[in-house]
């Protein structure tokens, strides 16, 4: 997935809005690996049931925090690694969203700054 080089022109804005489903679709993709790897673990190693094991994975991976308490060192111990892979995995996740609209307002005010004159 690449971006326009800044000596091109504007992307037009349909195939903007294409590149913004592209990207919504690989965050998408990345959101549901996420929760799967949590409910597995909040199942398989915390011992909930799979309603619960998405509800605290969705509320660790949005950064809301855990619901259930963990009972045992291993659960505690995946609750704390997942705790941490969920927080790069948000700010990741979010990046990818915003990396075409940030780039596309650099892009532009880059091109206004030609069209002046400027370097």
């Amino acid at each position: 997935m690449r971006l326009e080089h800044h000596h091109q022109p504007l992307l037009p804005i349909h195939h903007f809005w294409r590149r913004m489903a592209a990207y919504a679709a690989v965050a998408l993709g990345l959101v549901a690996i996420s929760l799967g790897i949590g409910m597995v673990g909040y199942h398989s190693i915390g011992g909930l049931p799979w309603v619960d094991s998405l509800l605290n994975a969705a509320m660790i991976l949005t950064g809301m925090g855990p619901v259930d308490p963990m009972r045992n060192t291993a659960a505690k111990l995946f609750a704390s690694g997942y705790a941490i892979f969920s927080g790069v995995a948000f700010l990741t996740i979010v990046g990818i969203l915003l990396a075409p609209v940030v780039h596309r307002f650099l892009h532009h005010f880059h091109l206004e700054m030609e069209d002046e004159g400027r370097p």
